[in-house]
């Protein structure tokens, strides 16, 4: 069966952008958080993701948070 294999879209191809402030990074952030919910990636800054450190781990849905 040949059946092309879906690759997510790589963030460097254009601004990444904070999914909770809206802060802007011009190319792929190193130090940022990737989540992906209910098939969508989802980034978060620095600052985000520390002030929501424990619901990221505990893997709930940014909606709780």
């Amino acid at each position: 069966m040949d059946q092309q294999t879906h690759h997510p879209e790589e963030p460097g191809a254009e601004n990444v952008v904070c999914s909770r402030c809206g802060k802007v990074a011009e190319g792929p952030p190193p130090t940022w958080i990737c989540s992906v919910e209910k098939g969508r990636r989802h980034y978060f800054c620095d600052e985000c993701a520390r002030a929501n450190i424990r619901s990221i781990e505990g893997r709930l849905d940014s909606a709780w948070w």
